[in-house]
Formats: structure tokens, C-alpha cells, sequence
């Protein structure tokens, strides 16, 4: 129930995301989400592409500065409200979100929230059982 997320450490420096998406376009990895958390000197890029453990290797040899991590990924539906009882649901059960992002599925109703939260099996178990699909890493590295 796991994806692996990929994390990019960038200076802040015209070029930087270009040569991170050149890379992987090179390789035929699909970028299949992103976030950027940025300062004025650096940036995080967070990525679920179709390839992670590939992508992880490639771009370390690129000499990017790279890092796996767990995240899950939430079906919720796409209205009023639908994040809103995901994030009610680990409110409830005291689970801390670190982070999350979101993007549309091309084939379903539903939007796919990427969650990083501290207590990731808890977390899943707490959501199935309110409900909610977890995507297996497999469905959402071919989104």
C-alpha cells in the first residue's frame, strides 16, 4: 500500500528542475506527480514517477543529492469536501500530516492525495477502514 517518493534537493539556480526533467525524460520515466517546497536558497522536489527505484539511480549518478520515501496515496472523491474527511479521518486517530499534494486520475472520479504522515500503517489501516482506497505503488507509478 507504500509508494515510493522520490525527493530532489536543488539550489535554487536557473536550470536546476530542467536538468532533473531532462534526466528523467532521457531515461523514459514519467513524471506521474510533483511538489517543490522552496527557500530563496534551495528547493525540495517531491516525485511519484513511473519508475522510483530507476529514477533514484539516475539521478543520483547525475549528481543530484536524492532520497526515497514512503508516502501513501488516497483516493478521495473529487468534491466538496472529499479531502476534508480524509483529513478528519487522521485528525481523529491523532496521526500527524507532514505533507501532501494531490493530482486527477485520467480513468476516475476521484483525485489521488499523496499523504506523508508519521504514522503511515496506522494511517492506512484508519483509512480503509473509513472507506478510503489506498493505491498500491504499482497503480500509481502508471496513473
Amino acid at each position: 500500500m507504500k509508494v515510493k517518493q522520490i525527493s530532489v534537493f536543488l539550489e535554487n539556480k536557473t536550470g536546476r528542475l530542467a536538468q532533473v526533467t531532462k534526466v528523467l525524460g532521457e531515461q523514459n520515466i514519467n513524471i506521474r506527480a510533483l511538489s517543490i517546497a522552496d527557500t530563496t536558497d534551495f528547493g525540495i522536489l517531491r516525485l511519484i514517477v513511473s519508475d522510483p527505484d530507476r529514477a533514484y539511480e539516475v539521478l543520483k549518478k547525475e549528481g543530484f543529492t536524492v532520497s526515497g520515501t514512503d508516502v501513501i496515496a488516497v483516493e478521495v472523491t473529487d468534491e466538496p469536501g472529499g479531502l476534508s474527511r480524509a483529513l478528519d479521518t487522521l485528525q481523529g486517530v491523532h496521526i500527524n500530516i507532514e505533507y501532501l499534494y494531490a493530482f486527477i486520475q485520467k480513468s476516475s472520479n476521484a483525485a489521488l492525495v499523496v499523504f506523508r504522515v508519521e504514522k503511515l500503517d496506522e494511517a492506512i489501516e484508519e483509512l480503509q477502514k473509513k472507506g478510503f482506497r489506498i493505491l498500491e505503488g504499482d497503480k500509481v507509478y502508471n496513473v
